[in-house]
């Protein structure tokens, strides 16, 4: 009976996310929330002690008032809180909102390690989304959302040492690649999210190695 009442839960969550995020167009809409969700069950296959209802939630809510558009890193946290409310048990909440707080990436200084297996889960899951082909068309496509220039050489990728700095950043999307993409694959929490995270690093190498030609003229 807990587990049919959960299924239920899990499919009203993904409705909710799903309308709230239709149709947005920097590389943070729905269909980014439903793979981060697809991939964090996949490598939850490998850890049996894994709440899977806390991990489906926080992977379905981990981005519905991102803090790049609502300006505060607690705004996820706090709607999915409102939503769950009357649904399910404050501890069940509290997990949630703890494992969303800890997925952002907060600059390339700061240790963002998450402090439980489902805020791990949910971190690489949603990491790797930022990474490989689809890394590449979600960062121009939140560049261009954002008026950002593709690249400019006389501007260098920023070693930011803390959230404030990162938060800030105004830099164009080719530099998003060193200060934040290119760190990611050596920190990944979970094996398999690991050998994920080296093959689509690879292909984000090759694809700026040929941006480079091109810009360069070589090519």
């Amino acid at each position: 009976m807990k587990s049919n009442k959960n299924k239920l839960l899990v499919k009203s969550t993904a409705k909710f996310v799903e309308e709230k995020m239709r149709g947005e167009a920097t590389g943070h809409d729905w269909w980014h929330v439903y793979r981060v969700w697809r991939m964090a069950r996949r490598l939850a296959k490998n850890y049996k002690e894994t709440d899977m209802l806390v991990l489906e939630l926080g992977a379905l809510l981990h981005d519905i008032e991102d803090w790049k558009f609502s300006g505060s890193v607690e705004a996820s946290g706090n709607v999915a809180e409102q939503w769950l409310k009357s649904k399910c048990d404050s501890a069940t909440i509290e997990k949630v909102k703890k494992a969303i707080s800890e997925v952002t990436f907060k600059g390339a200084g700061v240790d963002t390690r998450p402090t439980t297996l489902e805020g791990m889960i949910i971190q690489d899951a949603d990491r790797l989304d930022a990474i490989g082909a689809l890394g590449i068309a979600r960062a121009f496509s939140y560049g261009g959302a954002k008026g950002r220039e593709i690249y400019n050489p006389l501007l260098k990728p920023i070693f930011h040492k803390n959230f404030k700095q990162y938060k800030n950043s105004k830099g164009h999307t080719i530099n998003h690649f060193y200060e934040k993409l290119f760190l990611l694959k050596d920190r990944m929490n979970t094996k398999a999210a690991k050998d994920l995270a080296t093959k689509r690093y690879k292909i984000m190498k090759k694809y700026l190695g040929e941006f480079f030609k091109e810009w360069s003229g070589k090519a």
